[in-house]
């Protein structure tokens, strides 16, 4: 059964007054948790949902892939809320976007709010966790069907299409397209939205190597200000991560590489001032 979540509003409490919650992310590979030990946790961690939807893969490559993304959130967040992976009640909004269930006084670990966007693609799960209002994140491998590329451009505004248009080689044009790709859907995801969002009524300028520009927001889009970040932790993955912005100082970046086992020194990566167009 699935469980409509509220949406959450505004941020919760940081877990230590005078400072900003780093924004955590994970980027862990298929191959960083052996296959027997993915499916003990899963045995242990999983809720009912999530082991019937584990069971209805028909590949192997498909089944594992879910296996390590939801043991890897379950994990992940267990370490931030203080809670027992298997304890974590996680809800879903009406268009599906999974939440974590509040608790009453708050979590173990501080604050009363985690979100948190799950993302997998090319053998990689990427996770995004904040304490403090939304994330989406997104993950693509440089290794996508060109032909794909030329059905996603189709779907973006005819600004960046002429961008992506003006690049001087094939490689180019498709890095191009997937840093608007991954960008657009780590924003919708960051609302909540997924694919009711059209990937023309809102456009990015992007620098040549990395770096969001401008940020032209839809209409309907309240907060108007955001934080984009664009990332390549391994060669040919590109990662996109988008948060909210707001009259607080800009939180940094701790990216993690691996399955959360041992708490190891993160790399720790300022956020980029804020794009966009404030709403009044």
């Amino acid at each position: 059964m699935t469980i409509t979540a509220p949406e959450p509003h505004g941020a919760g409490r940081a877990p230590h007054h005078g400072t900003v919650p780093p924004v955590k992310l994970w980027l862990c590979p298929n191959d960083a948790l052996p296959p027997a030990v993915a499916q003990v946790l899963a045995e242990h961690w999983l809720d009912k949902r999530e082991t019937e939807t584990m069971a209805r893969f028909l590949f192997e490559r498909d089944r594992r892939q879910y296996l390590v993304a939801h043991t890897l959130v379950r994990r992940a967040l267990a370490l931030e809320a203080g809670l027992a992976e298997a304890e974590l009640v996680i809800w879903r909004s009406s268009r599906g976007r999974p939440f974590l269930q509040p608790l009453p006084g708050g979590l173990p670990r501080g604050g009363e709010h985690l979100d948190f966007n799950l993302s997998h693609a090319g053998g990689y799960s990427l996770l995004g966790v904040v304490r403090r209002q939304r994330i989406g994140v997104d993950v693509e491998g440089l290794d996508r069907e060109p032909r794909g590329l030329e059905t996603i451009l189709t779907t973006f505004a005819p600004e960046e299409q002429r961008w992506a248009g003006d690049a001087s080689s094939a490689r180019q044009r498709d890095r191009r397209v997937l840093r608007l790709w991954t960008l657009k859907e780590a924003y919708t995801k960051a609302r909540g939205l997924g694919l009711g969002l059209p990937f023309d009524e809102f456009s990015f300028t992007l620098a040549d190597d990395s770096g969001v520009l401008a940020f032209r927001p839809p209409a309907d889009d309240r907060a108007g200000r955001w934080r984009f970040l664009e990332l390549e932790p391994v060669p040919d993955v590109l990662v996109a991560v988008a948060v909210p912005a707001d009259d607080t100082p800009a939180p940094h970046l701790e990216l993690h590489i691996g399955f959360p086992w041992a708490r190891a020194a993160p790399r720790t990566v300022a956020l980029p001032e804020p794009v966009g167009a404030p709403h009044h």
